[in-house]
């Protein structure tokens, strides 16, 4: 199939996702990345054989998973997850990362090992947040809890990428990221300062027009952050974070009123095209065929399920604050093992370095599956659907 028959195809799931989604919420609330992901294996190479890969489709799906990971860092309310909580929730994500790399070598040896154990330390933030809102627990104690874990699980990982992956000696590669620190601190330092009158009043007059100011703004910092950590020889995930991060300062900092409306048409920019397109790829290029060949692969899939708990569960559950009720704690645990958005990341930057088999990286990517699937429905049986609000739980403690 041509690489527009392909997109056509791919959109064509896009939507179709949704509606699939939709229709079985009242049995399973299954996420729609499930359903993006598994229709890609669908018409991929190792089923039907519909759609492939092609440079136009490798690009946007890049440009996908550089959006993914922007939404993400600007999701992170960094003043919401200050003290005590963020200080336990890094000590938990560094013990996650030192156990995950040290079982994860024992299993594939240290080059694989290096891309397996930072993928089991990830927290799949953005597919947890909304479970929480609909049950009511993201404005409690319990959901800025989740907030400050679940942030650092997405945070740490891709340092600990432009850190372990990067291909250069420790020192090295320390240096470059002090250097990429200190160029986004001096753009988080324009970011904060107060912008003259018309800034506000153009992203007001634009923000229904086809000037669209404020987007074309949100993109070229999305751009200029990318094109940063590339030129530093840092992985773009890191570039795609820190803008997302930068973009929630320059918003909420010099257009406050207009923060939410902007964002809500560059999440319909995301979320509506290039996102989807990110997972179905993703699906396209899943190694089936290998994952059910039997044998070690097959095996992996639920020992890495296991190792999510492991890794990155048992020292949240150590960890979590001591005012959580036991539920809530246990509840904390299943929610911090939940990954899959960064794990698809890894993976593919594995497998694209030739590091990694695409075998192991479709059972990985499988446990993460399940785990987006099993753990979130989990944690909100044990919770029963509670959720005081923040200051009434505090107010409490």
């Amino acid at each position: 199939m041509s690489q527009a028959g392909t997109l056509i195809l791919i959109m064509s799931i896009a939507v179709l996702a949704p509606l699939l989604a939709h229709g079985v919420a009242r049995l399973l609330p299954v996420p729609l990345v499930i359903f993006e992901i598994t229709l890609g294996i669908l018409v991929g190479p190792d089923v039907l054989g519909w759609a492939g890969r092609g440079e136009v489709i490798d690009t946007l799906a890049d440009l996908g998973l550089a959006m993914l990971i922007f939404l993400a860092g600007y999701e992170i309310e960094f003043d919401k997850i200050r003290g005590d909580t963020l200080r336990r929730s890094a000590w938990a994500w560094l013990i996650a990362l030192a156990v995950g790399l040290s079982l994860a070598t024992l299993i594939s040896g240290f080059d694989r090992g290096v891309y397996i154990g930072t993928a089991l330390t990830s927290t799949a933030l953005g597919t947890v947040m909304p479970l929480l809102r609909d049950a009511g627990a993201l404005r409690s104690r319990f959901g800025s809890v989740m907030m400050a874990f679940g942030a650092v699980g997405e945070f740490g990982p891709i340092i600990a990428i432009a850190l372990l992956l990067s291909g250069r000696s420790p020192g090295r590669s320390t240096a470059v990221l002090a250097a990429f620190a200190l160029l986004t601190a001096a753009v988080v330092w324009w970011a904060t300062r107060p912008r003259p009158p018309w800034f506000s009043r153009v992203v007001e007059v634009t923000l229904h027009t086809s000037g669209q100011f404020a987007v074309r703004l949100v993109v070229l910092l999305l751009a200029v952050m990318l094109g940063l950590a590339q030129a530093l020889g840092l992985d773009t995930l890191l570039g795609a974070f820190a803008a997302g991060v930068i973009a929630r300062l320059v918003l909420h900092g010099s257009a406050p009123g207009s923060a939410e409306p902007v964002m809500e048409k560059v999440e319909a920019m995301g979320f509506g095209f290039l996102v989807p397109l990110f997972y179905v790829v993703t699906g396209i290029e899943f190694d089936l065929d290998a994952l059910l060949s039997g044998g070690r692969v097959l095996l992996l899939l639920p020992v890495f399920l296991v190792l999510f708990l492991v890794v990155r569960g048992l020292p949240v559950y150590a960890l979590a604050p001591r005012d959580l009720a036991p539920r809530d704690r246990k509840a904390l645990t299943l929610f911090a093992a939940t990954a899959l958005p960064l794990v698809v990341a890894i993976t593919t930057i594995g497998v694209d370095a030739g590091t990694m088999r695409t075998d192991e990286a479709a059972a990985l990517v499988g446990a993460a599956m399940v785990s987006v699937l099993v753990f979130p429905l989990a944690g909100l049986r044990l919770r029963g659907g509670r959720g005081k609000p923040v200051k009434e739980e505090e107010e409490a403690w």
